[in-house]
């Protein structure tokens, strides 16, 4: 089993990321959920993106960096929505992670690729955050440096549909998303 480290969504450190950790810890996962924020989770979008301006996206990564520290090399870097693209941003610090699993955003660039990595992207779709020629875009230089990329959309769905305590959740969808999740897992 893996190591895998969840960073949260611009809301912060919400009950959804923990019981997502506890689903992997009861896959056989050991779980990190690093408060990147270091105070409460805002209850809305417009205040999350006010916390993430208030604390500053480079303490939020210096957070991420902390949390890392004593976790293996090969540990699988995971986020949702802004913490995938955290797990993205940190990539080319962790040449050696087992995998990146990207949770309602992309995250990653191609150069911090190493050719065979698992890489795995669920996404809302439409995604209000990440236009389709965006993706498009990503995905295409993140196959081309050699990332083993899988891509899931989920029609109809909202941003952050696996949270079940906001308006986006989609049961069906979240239904599909952790099979898939615990797939990846397995063998990365």
């Amino acid at each position: 089993m893996r190591h895998v480290v969840l960073f949260h969504s611009v809301y912060g450190l919400r009950p959804a990321v923990r019981a997502a950790a506890d689903r992997l810890r009861a896959a056989g996962h050991q779980v990190s959920t690093p408060d990147l924020y270091g105070v409460p989770a805002a209850a809305t979008v417009e205040e999350g993106f006010a916390l993430l301006d208030k604390i500053g996206h480079d303490v939020v990564l210096d957070r991420a960096r902390a949390a890392l520290g004593d976790l293996p090399a090969e540990t699988v870097l995971a986020g949702f929505s802004m913490g995938a693209g955290v797990a993205g941003a940190l990539l080319a610090e962790r040449p050696a992670a087992a995998g990146l699993l990207l949770l309602h955003g992309t995250g990653g660039a191609p150069d911090a690729v190493r050719p065979g990595l698992p890489v795995q992207l669920h996404l809302a779709d439409p995604d209000p955050y990440d236009a389709p020629d965006e993706v498009d875009e990503w995905r295409q230089a993140i196959t081309d440096a050699g990332a083993d990329l899988t891509v899931f959309h989920y029609p109809a769905v909202g941003h952050l549909f696996t949270d079940p305590e906001l308006p986006d959740y989609a049961p069906d969808a979240t239904a599909a998303a952790w099979p898939r999740v615990l797939a990846f897992l397995a063998v990365c």
